[in-house]
This record gives structure tokens, C-alpha cells and sequence, in this order.
């Protein structure tokens, strides 16, 4: 490069510097603790509660499948040596059948709650994404970022969205994502006496 070439060089470089600069002075930031967000709505509890319900009723029958297992052991233990063959061979196929309908239900319901979880907490996802895109457009963000997802956030380049966004969503002031789980612990003991 000759010496003309490389000053221009140099000054485009400058002033592309310069613009960069000024412009990134503009550029405004936001964070937001998403997950908390999704897990303090008030739309959650009751997505927790109808997911409880299910997870109940799935451990019901479950029970029920395995003590039928067991009362029908119990019986070909005591009476096995008294059966004929034939006799002695259906009930080991009950037997088998009854066990094998016992591991295709928990497979089949383990599923089925996965995806009623995920269709409950689809809506709220949506919800609370929507009231943090409000949130960035009126506030003139160019970037919001997933607080959980960071390792380090600038507190002063960064405006923190979570709670203007705990406000939009109702999610009342004192509940922490700590009150929470002291709520679903207290909800799990309540369940087991």
C-alpha cells in the first residue's frame, strides 16, 4: 500500500471508529430473569396444581396396577403347588401381563405429563415474553438478555426489566422464587399426612 492509500486507509478507520462509538453510546441494554418470571406467575401456580392433580391420579393407578400384581403373586405363592400345569402357566402369564401393563403405563404416563407440562407452560411462556417484548419496545431496548444466561452484567449499562415486568404480570411484590419453593414444599407435606 502506498502512503496516500494507506492514510485514507486510515481515516475511513478513524471514522468508522468514531461512528461505531458514538452510536454504541445510544444502543441501550436491558436483562431480564426470565425463568423467574415464567415461575412466579400467578397462571403457573395453576398449571402446578392441574400438573399435581395429574401426577396424582397417574400414582392412583399406578398403585393399583402393582397391588393387583401383588395380591395375584401372593395367591400363586400359596397355590401354585397345588395347580395343575395348565392352570400353573395361565397365572405366570397373567402374571407377566399384568407386569408388563405396569411398565407400559409408567412409560406411557411419564410422557403424557411431560407433554401436558408443556402445554401448560407454553401459554405462560408466550405471555410473559410478550409482556417483556412490551416492555423493550417501549422502553427503546435494542437487546434483552436472559439474566441467567450471563456471567456478568454491567448494572450500569444494563437496565434490569425483571421487575417492570413482575408488575405486568401480577406477580405480587414479596413473592420470591424462595417463598416459592417454601409454598410447593409446604403444598408437598400437606399432600403426604
Amino acid at each position: 500500500m502506498n502512503q496516500i492509500n494507506m492514510k485514507k486507509f486510515f481515516a475511513f478507520a478513524a471514522a468508522a471508529l468514531m461512528t461505531l462509538t458514538a452510536s454504541a453510546q445510544t444502543l441501550k441494554f436491558a436483562h431480564v430473569n426470565f425463568s423467574e418470571l415464567v415461575q412466579l406467575m400467578p397462571e403457573a401456580d395453576e398449571a402446578r396444581a392441574a400438573l399435581a392433580a395429574s401426577s396424582k391420579e397417574a400414582g392412583e393407578t399406578y398403585d393399583s396396577m402393582v397391588e393387583e400384581f401383588q395380591n395375584k403373586y401372593s395367591q400363586y405363592q400359596q397355590k401354585s403347588s397345588t395347580w395343575t400345569a395348565a392352570i400353573k402357566d395361565a397365572k405366570e402369564k397373567e402374571l407377566a401381563d399384568i407386569q408388563n401393563r405396569i411398565q407400559e403405563f409408567q412409560q406411557n404416563i411419564q410422557a403424557e405429563l411431560q407433554q401436558q407440562q408443556t402445554q401448560l407452560m407454553a401459554p405462560i411462556q408466550e405471555k410473559a415474553m410478550k409482556a417483556v417484548e412490551k416492555l423493550a419496545k417501549d422502553g427503546g431496548y435494542i437487546y434483552v438478555f436472559e439474566r441467567a444466561q450471563l456471567l456478568y452484567i454491567n448494572e450500569t449499562q444494563s437496565v434490569d426489566l425483571t421487575p417492570a415486568a413482575r408488575k405486568a404480570l401480577n406477580i405480587p411484590d414479596g413473592r420470591t422464587l424462595e417463598s416459592l419453593q417454601a409454598e410447593l414444599q409446604a403444598q408437598a407435606q400437606a399432600q403426604q399426612q
